[in-house]
């Protein structure tokens, strides 16, 4: 089988960096004339020509009318709003780059998220963005066959032996935040309502609101965590599980996200009880209805928008620089504090 030619193949020839070989298949105008047509023609010599912005580009010379550059996004819940600011960043970031938004979603199997990587690989696009699914039966060749193909993309969560690029918040810092905030209200009896097996965060989540406990007088047990998921519904049923059969019902929960939170709300209504004083709570990830309810939610501030805004721009910069390291970006997350928390009755 016949060597394939890469970018470092094109730049050794031309006797130019792999970021200046970049530089003209993306058409940028920082390179000199006369090195773009060399770099052209080192091209056309040696049959490089294996991305999607290649071929556009030699669409172009030939005065044909090229398709726009895609990139694609694979997200875990099409239905969570989360994952919806997140594709809006990215994709007001693509918009004005000149490049369009492919978007799949896994549905929290990680088979779905490998066959939308291998559909997307196959639309020969300029790279993708990943939020995985990490859950402990899952398969994660299809990431670490992305890392060893040079494809440019990025993770929204961190994959543990995979080194790539990240862009996430530091999700045991903010729920160890949202966790001392009950605590300082004088909340004693708080719950944790954790999120599915498929994400990282989950864990992540969880040990810190562990933390928050190791920090106060209050000892954290198993018993404090309930399992729920990600969505309203499951935020409703576990609520309702959980404030129907306890005797020792928590008067605090620290959610998993927003939209557990929200339905965990909708249950505590329908059972009589008030919030924030008979039981507060606080979410995760401050979506657009957080602030939208009757009481607006206390929550931890992702910044979900810039989170999309960066990955895309990590993406063109390993397009420019395909050799580089890889990039970690962590952003800041704060809580905010809003109408449903408050300190537990008789305080």
């Amino acid at each position: 089988m016949a060597k394939r030619i890469t970018i470092s193949d094109v730049a050794e020839k031309a006797g130019v960096s792999t970021g200046t070989v970049s530089a003209v298949i993306n058409q940028r105008p920082t390179v000199r004339d006369a090195t773009r047509a060399h770099v052209l023609r080192t091209i056309e010599e040696l049959g490089y020509l294996p991305s999607a912005s290649a071929r556009r580009l030699g669409s172009r010379r030939n005065g044909d009318d090229a398709s726009p550059p895609g990139m694609g996004i694979v997200i875990k819940e099409i239905d969570n709003p989360f994952y919806a600011e997140v594709v809006k960043g990215a994709s007001a970031e693509l918009n004005a780059r000149g490049f369009v938004p492919f978007v799949c979603t896994s549905e929290g199997d990680f088979q779905r998220e490998g066959l939308a990587i291998d559909s997307l690989r196959g639309r020969d696009l300029s790279g993708v963005i990943v939020a995985p699914v990490l859950d402990a039966d899952a398969d994660l060749s299809h990431l670490f066959l992305l890392r060893r193909s040079g494809f440019p993309f990025v993770l929204l969560e961190t994959v543990l032996g995979l080194p790539t690029n990240v862009v996430s918040v530091d999700n045991v810092a903010a729920a160890q935040q949202a966790a001392r905030h009950l605590i300082g209200l004088g909340h004693e009896r708080i719950a944790h309502f954790a999120g599915p097996a498929y994400t990282r965060h989950s864990l992540d989540r969880r040990l810190g609101v562990e933390k928050a406990f190791s920090q106060s007088p209050l000892r954290f047990s198993d018993d404090a965590v309930v399992a729920s998921g990600s969505r309203f519904e499951d935020g409703y049923q576990a609520g309702l599980r959980t404030f129907r059969e306890r005797a020792d019902r928590p008067t605090a929960v620290a959610c998993f996200n927003d939209l557990v939170a929200l339905g965990l709300i909708k249950a505590l209504v329908d059972l009589g009880l008030r919030v924030p004083e008979d039981v507060s709570v606080v979410g995760f990830d401050d979506v657009p209805v957080a602030t939208q309810t009757t009481a607006p939610l206390t929550t931890v501030q992702v910044p979900k928008r810039e989170m999309g805004r960066r990955a895309v721009q990590i993406i063109l910069d390993q397009i420019e620089e395909p050799e580089a390291d890889p990039v970690t970006v962590v952003l800041d997350a704060a809580l905010a504090v809003r109408a449903t928390t408050g300190p537990p009755a008789g305080r």
